[in-house]
């Protein structure tokens, strides 16, 4: 089992919070992809003879990309790769781009899940937001996707937003259930360096929200989406049963993947690799960056990915995949933290409780070996 990503970095307008890479406008789309169709071809060997179970099209705005192009991409990777068990085809989209014609279109070219970026639908915290489409406008693309065929449909929801917690954060879930999608992935907003809302922090025009009020907003996320039947099976993630993100949920359990287009990264089960962040660097072909990785980086990376799901670590496996004695130290430093009720063992397996995984990182760092 595998995965393929395909980076679309390009974007109409840059959002105040992302940091991903990109580019705005589209004027070089052409000229990427034919790099990403050479990429695909010098790299058809990369995942040996797993075949590809999930495809992702991430950005960036993937849904700039015209649907005969996306159709391209996948019809090039099934002639280079298995393709035959292909499980979900996922596309990244903003709702504005989601017209019926281009959902249609989009079926047609293969994808047949959708990932909306909606955000939340309070106007103000949209424009705030930097984002270019309205709430009106994005429960327009969902109810238009559906009437496309889109059975699987997951929608981004960002909490965390200064001024925009409370019955602004209640109204966008609410909105968000009452569209009936199968899967919602909701973030805490983060604050980067080189984002808009970076530079308005160094300026003293914007703060992130304190801690208590961090766990109220995940505590609200969390009761009224378990509350309406979404199984909260990882951080910042909810599906319906059967609906969990395939893709995403690969990641987490160290499935090989192969990532194609620049700043993708991709992982075979001993290295990670990553392409350059720059679309010129890209096209002019330069090599992926590699990294080995040592025992310790794959313990402390089973240990980070598998505490951010509600399966947790099994305490079995990681000692056949680490030993006993790497086992006994992580289980030594759960202690404190199984005393205080974050970590809980079951049988063999030790997890965070969904409603508490708002402090994951700081459980993953103390288990982490240095």
């Amino acid at each position: 089992m595998a995965g393929l990503y395909l980076h679309i970095p390009f974007c109409k307008r840059v959002c105040a919070y992302c940091d991903f890479f990109k580019e705005v406008g589209t004027r070089r789309m052409g000229p990427l992809i034919e790099a990403m169709h050479r990429e695909m071809e010098s790299r058809r060997d990369y995942l040996g003879q797993e075949a590809v179970r999930t495809r992702y099209f991430g950005g960036g705005t993937p849904s700039l990309c015209p649907p005969d192009v996306l159709k391209g991409l996948l019809d090039h990777a099934a002639e280079l790769f298995d393709c035959s068990q292909v499980e979900e085809t996922t596309l990244e989209a903003n709702p504005d781009d989601l017209t019926p014609e281009y959902l249609e279109a989009l079926r047609r070219a293969g994808t047949d899940r959708l990932s909306i970026g909606i955000q939340s639908f309070d106007d103000a915290c949209l424009r705030l937001m930097n984002r270019r489409h309205t709430a009106a406008q994005a429960e327009e693309a969902v109810r238009n996707a559906r009437k496309a065929g889109f059975g699987n449909i997951t929608v981004d929801l960002i909490f965390g937003v200064p001024g925009f917690g409370g019955d602004s954060l209640r109204r966008s879930i609410d909105r968000t259930l009452e569209l009936g999608v199968e899967h919602i992935s909701a973030y805490h907003l983060t604050i980067e360096p080189g984002t808009a809302f970076g530079r308005r922090m160094e300026r003293g025009e914007f703060a992130p929200v304190d801690e208590t009020v961090s766990e109220t907003e995940y505590a609200l996320v969390h009761e009224r989406l378990t509350g309406a039947g979404y199984e909260h099976y990882e951080v910042s993630n909810f599906a319906r049963p059967g609906f969990r993100a395939r893709h995403n949920s690969a990641y987490w359990h160290g499935v090989k993947y192969l990532g194609i287009g620049p700043a993708a990264h991709s992982f075979d089960g001993r290295e990670r690799h990553w392409n350059a962040s720059s679309v010129d660097r890209y096209l002019a072909g330069e090599a992926p960056e590699a990294e080995i990785l040592t025992d310790r980086d794959r313990f402390n990376e089973y240990v980070m990915t598998r505490l951010r799901t509600t399966e947790g670590i099994d305490l079995g496996q990681a000692e056949a995949l680490f030993g006993p004695d790497r086992t006994a130290r992580m289980r030594h430093e759960a202690e404190g933290w199984i005393r205080a009720g974050i970590l809980r063992i079951e049988g063999t397996q030790m997890a965070i409780p969904a409603e508490r995984m708002l402090v994951s990182d700081a459980v993953i760092e103390e288990l982490f070996e240095t």
